[in-house]
């Protein structure tokens, strides 16, 4: 991870007073009116619950779990890079006008710091709804370039979460679900008026994402191999819930380089394994996925961490995509 994106918060929450001060006093109206380019919205609109969702996973559950009791704003545009978002000033201050705001602690340092500084009561964190686990330590046993592999750790560890553990626990469609209750939750609390019908979408969506569990327990039960290599350390949950050994090219972070001892590790597990396909995302450059494939004489392919869902994304939303992640998964790892 790029360090200089830690930098601008911790500025950040001493400024927004000042920023919303300054603000009203240039333009004569209310912080509301002042909304940048990324859309959120501030306060009830038409009766609507004003939530604010600070990536895709979780706007999809915002989305599909407050239906039409919600009117839901992302911080994250489609086809950014969640890690790599900067807020600015005055999209900052508006996250204090919001009647809800959901996000997921350690995937964000700079929407973190923002969200604490806004003070809203209705703010709820995803990780707090589920248990998070430490993954990507595979990276960890590069001994080849000591400076190197302290870098990558430094990293690592301003993109994972509380204790040092790993966010990505959407990928997991069991504690997604987990997440879902508590939000389901924490809306009925926030809306009273409407909680039978964030009840109702709530069940709908985790029935949904069981049917998906079951999907990729069946599809993934009988394989040639168990082991796949990816860019990143995003899908340690996945593995874990399927049983299958992730191995990454970088570690929690999607932008850490590889260090020449990492490549020559992955070809050798590549062979040990039978690993035909080297997968890279669609949020950031396929460059090193395409360069251990060629390293090694293996395929590529696209595992998406639905970090956000663009006009690449194979799917339109967070099922599609993890449907079509699944079919990748059986097709490289030789599902019988």
């Amino acid at each position: 991870m790029n360090v200089r994106r830690l930098i601008p918060t911790a500025a950040l929450a001493g400024s927004l007073t000042l920023g919303l001060v300054a603000l009203s006093a240039l333009s004569g109206c209310s912080p509301s009116d002042a909304a940048d380019d990324a859309g959120v919205g501030a306060g009830k609109s038409g009766g609507k619950l004003a939530v604010v969702a600070s990536f895709y996973p979780m706007q999809y559950l915002a989305e599909e779990i407050g239906g039409s009791h919600v009117d839901v704003s992302t911080l994250t545009k489609p086809g950014v890079e969640p890690h790599d978002l900067e807020l600015g000033t005055r999209q900052a201050a508006q996250l204090g006008e919001a009647d809800y705001i959901l996000y997921l602690k350690g995937i964000q340092p700079a929407v973190d710091e923002a969200i604490t500084a806004a003070g809203v009561k209705n703010t709820v964190d995803a990780a707090s709804l589920t248990t998070l686990e430490k993954h990507g330590a595979e990276v960890g046993h590069d001994h080849g370039d000591e400076h190197a592999g302290e870098e990558h750790a430094e990293e690592d560890h301003a993109h994972e979460g509380e204790a040092g553990t790993d966010p990505h626990i959407w990928l997991d469609p069991v504690k997604y679900a987990e997440v879902a209750k508590g939000v389901g939750a924490s809306l009925e609390k926030a809306d009273p008026d409407n909680a039978a019908a964030y009840r109702k979408n709530t069940t709908t969506v985790v029935e949904r994402l069981t049917a998906l569990d079951s999907a990729f327990e069946q599809g993934l039960a009988d394989t040639a191999t168990k082991t796949f290599i990816t860019t990143h350390s995003a899908f340690g949950y996945l593995a874990e819930r399927y049983g299958l050994t992730q191995e990454s090219i970088a570690g929690i972070s999607p932008e850490s380089e590889p260090s020449p001892a990492r490549i020559k590790e992955l070809r050798t597990i590549a062979a040990k394994d039978k690993v035909g396909t080297v997968f890279f995302e669609t949020l950031v450059s396929d460059k090193t996925a395409k360069t251990v494939a060629a390293d090694s004489g293996l395929k590529t392919d696209v595992l998406d961490p639905i970090e956000g869902i663009t006009d690449k994304s194979k799917g339109a939303d967070y099922v599609e995509v993890m449907e079509s992640n699944l079919a990748a998964l059986e097709k490289a790892l030789g599902a019988k």
